[in-house]
């Protein structure tokens, strides 16, 4: 082990460490002792009782979206590759700004407890089964397995525990207040998660600027290619610019309008304006990776070549030495606090919406007359089961060599069907149950084709990089969409009717409400500011 990445810690930070967690677990378990005192049904169970505001929904999108393998991995990507990897950050940001004007309205206005539970309404059963599988699955393997990984890597290599003891503390420990307190409790500690994980990055990014003389003194000691975000093939072969725009939106639509580890979040909205507010004020928090998780990178980069830094030995360790070597007692406590709380608030995220989905999309259907009762502890069940299954799994992730990129592989073969079913279900009246039916099979069964190309590609010679290889099996997916549509229409009902725009306009026309807070002009203020982020980094 590189003793250099070990964390020196001095009592103050244990005990910050220590009262984290204590807090952290005793706000999810007061989290259920309110749920107690209200109405103990599966909706207050699973969706916090449709009680959510937009700050706590925005709040939760962001902490249950960022995890240890962002705080580690875009480091090491910023060390390695400068602010290129920042692109999975900032183009969030537009298509949280989609969720807000053309999903969320349909997820509220259906009352639909999971997205599988949508895709019945607007295309019938089959669909929900497919999206409820596949949902699961990439829950366990995707939000979990790569979280608990990551986070017990780097708390081998911050304190020397054992990674497969780190897998199980942390999964008993997030899966404790995640089992009693349902999303209330989820959604409460991600809150307090987002605040801790923000303060400890700022810690970090504040320290490691002035020790490196500076913003004037960071572009001065790196190339000035690693200060910029949109790269060409030559300079970033792994992620050029035309794989960032055609393959993002992609694997962005799946994730951030279709995933139900993320939307669940907004399906909790007291109302269709918080369910719109919500995704948008986690679209400004967005902004922040960019500085908060890579720039650090590159900051140690620039100390390295400036002489004030030795160069790790594996890249991956860029962010423990960082730590290490320039934060004072005190605040180191409170960035392992920030690390522990990215870890936590995904993999709690993760399991109450595998509880969700296999509740109300796959055990409710075996058991339609089953109690409130017995819903909520079949959730809880699930949730345990999901967790123990994750154990097993996050040791295998290993196999990756850049963790990020294993994730963002895993997700590009996920998501190309599941996003050709939502978009063209919400914006081509003509797309049939049939053609979803279809896409979500076949596309499933070609993404996992290239799965095992790319997993075993120093034998089969695979190359394509992921972000284009998304894009393909997207086109591949809307063809066999629109066909199948052609071939076999869909014979729409009341409810389905109502799940499609008439027109993209539809979503922003009527008057302003509610003044400056009105969804259309923060939509409209949020992708300018996007739009002149990429105009100075790029």
């Amino acid at each position: 082990m590189d003793q250099s990445t070990l964390l020196h810690m001095a009592w103050p930070d244990v005990l910050i460490v220590g009262v984290y967690l204590v807090g952290i677990v005793g706000l999810g378990l007061l989290a259920w002792s309110k749920r107690k005192r209200r109405q103990n049904t599966s909706a207050e169970y699973f969706l916090a009782g449709t009680t959510l505001r937009w700050p706590l929904i925005g709040l939760a999108l962001f902490s249950t979206n960022i995890s240890t393998t962002h705080l580690v991995s875009l480091a090491q990507e910023g060390y390695v590759n400068g602010l290129a990897y920042g692109n999975f950050e900032w183009m969030a940001a537009f298509l949280l700004i989609v969720l807000s004007l053309f999903f969320a309205p349909f997820y509220i206005r259906s009352r639909v407890a999971t997205l599988p539970d949508f895709l019945e309404k607007r295309y019938g059963r089959a669909s929900r089964d497919w999206l409820a599988a596949l949902s699961i699955i990439s829950a366990v393997f995707i939000h979990i397995g790569f979280s608990l990984y990551t986070g017990a890597v780097v708390l081998k290599g911050m304190f020397g525990i054992d990674i497969n003891i780190s897998i199980v503390i942390t999964a008993l420990l997030t899966g404790l207040y995640t089992i009693v307190g349902g999303l209330l409790a989820v959604v409460l500690t991600e809150s307090a998660q987002t605040i801790i994980l923000i303060l400890g990055s700022v810690c970090v990014l504040g320290f490691g600027l002035t020790a490196v003389g500076g913003w004037s003194g960071l572009v001065s000691s790196v190339e000035p290619v690693k200060m910029t975000i949109l790269r060409t093939a030559a300079e970033t072969p792994s992620l050029p610019w035309y794989s960032v725009f055609l393959g993002y939106p992609i694997i962005g639509l799946w994730y951030w309008c279709a995933d139900q580890t993320i939307v669940q979040r907004v399906l909790g909205a007291k109302d269709e304006r918080h369910a719109r507010l919500g995704p948008l004020f986690a679209g400004f928090i967005k902004i922040l990776p960019v500085f908060l998780f890579v720039l650090p990178g590159v900051i140690g980069y620039g100390l390295v070549r400036q002489g004030r830094m030795a160069a790790p030995q594996n890249s991956a360790d860029i962010y423990s030495v960082l730590i290490n070597r320039l934060l004072p007692v005190g605040i180191k406590g409170i960035v392992a606090a920030a690390l522990l709380a990215a870890l936590m608030s995904t993999v709690s995220g993760a399991l109450n919406s595998i509880a969700t989905l296999f509740t109300l999309d796959i055990y409710k259907r075996w058991k339609p007359r089953a109690s409130e009762r017995r819903l909520t502890f079949v959730g809880r069940l699930a949730t345990f089961l999901a967790m123990i299954a994750a154990i097993f799994w996050s040791p295998l992730v290993s196999h990756f060599q850049s963790i990020f990129q294993g994730i963002v592989a895993i997700i590009c073969y996920i998501a190309p069907p599941i996003t050709a079913v939502f978009v063209w279900g919400v914006f081509w009246r003509k797309a049939s149950s049939a053609a979803a039916t279809a896409t979500l099979s076949i596309g499933s069964a070609l993404g996992l084709a290239v799965f095992f190309l790319d997993w075993f590609k120093d034998s089969t010679g695979w190359n394509v990089p992921s972000m284009m290889a998304t894009f393909y099996l997207f086109l591949i997916c809307s063809g066999i969409l629109v066909a199948v549509s052609l071939l076999k229409p869909h014979v729409h009902t009341a409810d389905s009717e109502k799940l499609v725009w008439g027109s993209p306009l539809d979503a922003v026309r009527g008057r302003l409400s509610f003044g400056v807070m009105d969804y259309r002009l923060i939509s409209a203020v949020l992708f300018a500011v996007m739009i002149a982020l990429y105009m100075i980094f790029g």
